[in-house]
């Protein structure tokens, strides 16, 4: 090694080790050495000798020394930091500039055009040939989302990886292509391995998010709350319902009794042309009292369902299977399916609980709006029979 190589080799070294930012774990002094080691193999297996072989060693050397002032044009800087040091340590310019464009020629998608730029080139790529291909790969994503704030998943960043070695890279020399190429293929195709295994994962991994996330929501959800809820609210609406059955069920039987008494010892009397003038308040007190008895058989009168639903009713959660008379024709093997169905499909479920209040609300409001008519209908049927029969009276008395 010459005394002008080894002046670079220190120069760069201590250059990259205290002024470059410890943000580019890629394109650091580990780079530059591993981007020397293999332009020395190409020079080697090139048969290239003399100042030519050393001003690719040089180029080598600075071709990264510009990432101290940023990542930007950092070819051009780091050729203006060659060319200030080479002048100084009395290298003509003619051979300055040959290096300067040598650093300028490892450009990204720079098209080499000589052999000594295709050396340069295949060099700052010779890493593609390593079995650490991977493991420098993943310093170059840290790399760039260090300085550049890019972020790539794992499958992302290997289709990266892909993409550029089979559509933007090629090897340029004879040695490159002999000797590296095979290692570059058999590092794409553990790429191509990789991938399927990180989209294998990426699958496991959304799945598993997705019941974290469905976990997640569940624990936001007070579930025995809510279970408490629907049984207490249902248990009201059916204490509700047997108190209207139960109100209902006075109704009718007083009116029945109202009946008998009027059909045992107020009738027969209206056979004695002298009793005349009770048959209007009778007939009145009769149609009032037959009136809230059929009111009140009305209701508690249950309203008739097909009992039948269907396998796409189930399947589009359009049938309440919590309602008897929604099942009550079907075979019990169709039955025990719909049920299972419903309890795999917390949503079916709940919706269901749902509708149940609901129907059950609805029949309460309708109970009670017919018990209210007829509770009415009582109370003036009551007051104008007496009335009636007061008048009735009166008139005889007079």
């Amino acid at each position: 090694m010459t005394n002008l190589l080894k002046e670079v080799e220190i120069f760069v070294s201590n250059l990259l080790a205290n002024k470059l930012s410890h943000v580019y774990v890629y394109h650091n002094l580990g780079h530059t050495r591993r981007v020397v080691k293999s332009i020395q193999e190409i020079i080697e297996g090139e048969g290239i000798s003399g100042i030519d072989a050393e001003n690719l060693i040089l180029a080598a050397w600075f071709h990264d020394t510009g990432f101290i002032e940023g990542c930007d044009n950092h070819e051009a800087k780091s050729a203006e930091i060659a060319k200030s040091f080479l002048l100084e340590n009395g290298i003509d310019e003619q051979r300055v500039e040959v290096i300067s464009k040598l650093i300028l020629a490892t450009k990204m998608d720079y098209e080499p055009k000589t052999l000594f730029e295709k050396v340069i080139c295949d060099s700052d790529y010779g890493h593609f040939k390593d079995n650490e291909f991977i493991q420098i790969s993943e310093l170059l994503r840290n790399e760039w989302r260090l300085t550049r704030n890019k972020l790539f998943t794992d499958v992302e960043w290997t289709e990266e990886n892909i993409l550029f070695l089979t559509k933007k890279h090629n090897f340029h020399t004879n040695f490159a292509l002999n000797n590296w190429q095979t290692g570059k293929d058999i590092n794409l195709a553990s790429l191509f391995k990789n991938l399927n295994k990180h989209k294998q994962t990426e699958v496991k991994d959304k799945v598993k998010n997705e019941e974290l996330a469905l976990k997640k929501k569940r624990a936001k959800i007070p579930e025995r709350g809510i279970e408490t809820m629907f049984r207490v609210t249902l248990r009201n609406h059916i204490d509700l319902s047997d108190i209207a059955d139960t109100k209902a069920n006075i109704l009718l039987s007083v009116n029945a009794i109202i009946i008998s008494l009027l059909l045992s010892n107020l009738i027969p009397k209206l056979d004695n042309p002298s009793n005349g003038y009770l048959i209007y308040p009778t007939i009145i007190f009769i149609t009032f009292t037959i009136a809230a008895m059929v009111l009140s058989v009305l209701a508690t009168r249950p309203n008739v369902t097909s009992g039948k639903f269907t396998k796409e009713d189930v399947e589009n959660k359009k049938v309440n299977l919590l309602f008897f008379g929604n099942f009550h024709k079907m075979k019990l093997d169709d039955f025990e399916w719909a049920m299972n169905e419903l309890m795999k499909d917390k949503d079916y479920l709940y919706n269901s609980l749902i509708k149940d209040l609901y129907f059950l609300g609805k029949v309460l409001d309708r109970k009670y709006k017919i018990l209210r008519i007829t509770y009415t209908i009582f109370i003036i049927g009551i007051l104008v029979s007496v009335t009636a029969f007061a008048i009735a009276f009166q008139y005889i008395e007079n």
